[in-house]
C-alpha cells in the first residue's frame, strides 16, 4: 500500500474509533428498512433533531411500512406532519411511498419525488449497502478542512464531527480526533449566511393557515392560502378551503 493511502486509511481509523465512543444513539441507524431512512432522511431536512426522533418513532408507530404510507390519505399525511415544517416534504415523502408501492425501489433514487441527490445516496447507502458517500454540510465541512477523502463507511462517523465537533464558526479542534494532521487546527471562519427569523414571516403564515385548515377551520390569510394551493398543501371549493385527500 502506498504511504498516502496508508496515512488516508489512518484518518478514516481515527475517526471511526471516535465515532464508536461518541457517535450519536438515532434510532434509524439500527435499521436497513429504507422506508424507515428514507423517512428519517426527509425529517431530518432543517429541522433540529431532538425534534425528529419522537416524530419519526411515532409515524413509523402509524405508518410502519411504505405500503401502509401509501395507502394513507394526503389529508392525514399532511395533518401527522404538522410541527415539523416545510410541510411540502411531507407531501413528496407520501408521494414517494406511492412510486414504491406501485413500482418498487428505483435503482436510481432520485426519481422518486422529492428525493435529491443527497437523500439518495444516503438510502443508497444505509439501506441497501450501497458504496456512495453521502455528502451533506457536514461531510463536505470535514472533509473540505481536513483535505481528506474518506470511504462510505465513514459516513456517518463524517456527519456527527461535523455536527458535534467540527462546527461551522469555531471548530472544537481540542476534541477532534484527526486535529494533530488537520491543516485547518485552530481557524475561525465566516458566519454562515442564515435564513430570515420564523416569527413574522410568510413562511409562519403558510404554517398558520395550514394549521388551521388542518383543524377545519377556514384561514382568513388568503396570501397564505393562494401559496398553500399553487404547492398542492390545500385545495379550494369555491370559498372553502380543504386539505387534499
Amino acid at each position: 500500500m502506498a504511504v498516502g493511502s496508508s496515512r488516508l486509511g489512518r484518518v478514516e481509523e481515527l475517526l471511526l474509533a471516535w465515532f464508536s465512543q461518541n457517535g450519536r444513539d438515532l434510532p434509524w441507524r439500527s435499521t436497513r428498512d429504507p422506508y424507515a431512512i428514507l423517512v428519517s432522511e426527509v425529517m431530518s431536512q432543517q429541522t433540529q433533531m431532538e425534534r425528529v426522533v419522537p416524530r419519526w418513532q411515532r409515524w413509523l408507530e402509524r405508518w410502519p411500512t411504505v405500503d401502509a404510507l401509501a395507502a394513507a390519505s394526503a389529508a392525514d399525511v399532511i395533518r401527522e406532519w404538522q410541527g415539523l415544517g416545510y410541510n411540502r416534504r411531507a407531501l413528496s415523502l407520501h408521494r414517494a411511498a406511492q412510486h414504491v408501492a406501485a413500482h418498487g425501489w428505483p435503482d436510481d433514487l432520485t426519481e422518486l419525488p422529492g428525493v435529491g441527490r443527497y437523500t439518495a445516496d444516503a438510502v443508497a447507502c444505509f439501506a441497501f449497502g450501497r458504496r456512495v458517500l453521502p455528502v451533506d454540510v457536514n461531510v463536505t465541512r470535514v472533509s473540505e478542512r481536513t483535505g481528506q477523502t474518506f470511504s462510505p463507511a465513514a459516513a456517518q462517523a463524517l456527519m456527527d464531527l461535523g455536527k458535534m465537533v467540527c462546527l461551522a464558526r469555531i471548530p472544537r479542534c481540542a476534541a477532534c480526533p484527526l486535529a494533530a494532521g488537520c491543516p485547518s487546527r485552530g481557524r475561525r471562519f465566516e458566519p454562515l449566511r442564515r435564513q430570515g427569523p420564523f416569527a413574522g414571516s410568510f413562511r409562519q403564515r403558510r404554517a398558520t393557515a395550514l394549521r388551521e385548515v388542518a383543524a377545519g377551520l377556514q384561514p382568513e390569510d388568503g396570501e397564505a392560502v393562494a401559496a398553500l394551493v399553487r404547492d398542492g398543501l390545500v385545495r379550494m371549493d369555491g370559498e372553502v378551503v380543504s386539505l387534499p385527500q
